[in-house]
This record gives C-alpha cells, structure tokens and sequence, in this order.
C-alpha cells in the first residue's frame, strides 16, 4: 500500500510545485488535491480499522491523515479564497511532529529503504516548514517553495513509490 501511497503523493507534490510555479491555475490544482487526499484518507482508514490493524498500523495512518488533511486544505482553498494562514499554522504542526518521526525512522533503519524513507521524513518536515514560511510568514518564496516542491514530489514521492509498486526496493 505505500507504494500506491507514495506514487501519488509524488503527483500532488509535482502539481503543487508547478501550480506555486504558475504553470497550473487556482481552479485546476484542486483536482489533484482532492483526489490524492482521497487516497490517503482511504489507506489511512484501512491502516486504523481495517483487519490486523495494530499501534503500528495506528500510527501509519495518523502520520498518512498529517498528507490527507494537507491536501484536502490546500484544495478547499483554492475555492473558498482563504488566505492560507490556517494552513501556514498547520504545517508548522505538521512540521514539527516530522521532525522525531524522521529521527524515529533513522534510527531503527536497517535497509536502504529504511534510511531513504527517514530522508524523506526530513525532507517534508523542511517542506511543510517552507508552507509556513510562505502562508504564515508571507516570506516571498513562491518560486523557491515550488521548485522544492516539484524536487521533493519526484524524490520522496514518485521514484519510491514507483520502485515500490514494482518491487525494486524493500
């Protein structure tokens, strides 16, 4: 399931970063929003409530609803014309609970996956630090964060994932 998870989480963070980018329009990037919040939603449930759910399967999904909920925000306001800031706020939540997960998955690594996976924990704990430096801070970082954006959705998101799908990594 994390490769289906991390395969489209690489998709929205790459449609993110071009929209920041100006290469998609307000309208349009909801799309993409809604429905990876969709799949992380789904799995989530799975993960909580599905057969042979467990604290370690518990704790997949609260950490899978930290992306759901971000996407689903993100879309919501690009319809409803908010500022952003509630989203700036919790992303430096989301940001910093990033921040012992990383730590957490570093040190219990035992694969390459293992190691590459605690990466991408730092990487997006930096990412949701930049939305909140942008939405919070109104720092005039549009084009940096969407190029990080687009980076981290290619290596945290799309080649795991892909490599996952198609057992080339463990």
């Amino acid at each position: 399931m994390l490769g289906l998870v991390l395969f489209y989480v690489g998709a929205v963070l790459c449609l993110n970063g071009l929209w920041l980018l100006g290469r998609i329009g307000d309208n349009e990037i909801a799309v993409i929003d809604y429905f990876v919040g969709g799949i992380t939603l789904l799995a989530s449930l799975y993960l909580a409530f599905g057969p042979g759910a467990d604290a370690d399967s518990i704790k997949a999904a609260a950490l899978t609803l930290l992306f759901t909920f971000t996407y689903f925000w993100v879309a919501l306001n690009r319809s409803n014309g908010a500022d952003g800031r509630g989203l700036g706020w919790f992303s430096l939540f989301v940001s910093i609970t990033a921040v012992p997960v990383t730590i957490q998955t570093l040190s219990s690594a035992t694969t390459t996956w293992g190691f590459w996976f605690g990466l991408c924990w730092a990487a997006w704990s930096f990412l949701w630090f930049l939305f909140f430096l942008l939405l919070v801070g109104k720092k005039p970082i549009a084009k940096f964060v969407g190029a990080v954006t687009v980076a981290e959705g290619v290596l945290t998101g799309w080649v795991p994932g892909y490599m996952l799908l198609n057992g080339l990594m463990k």
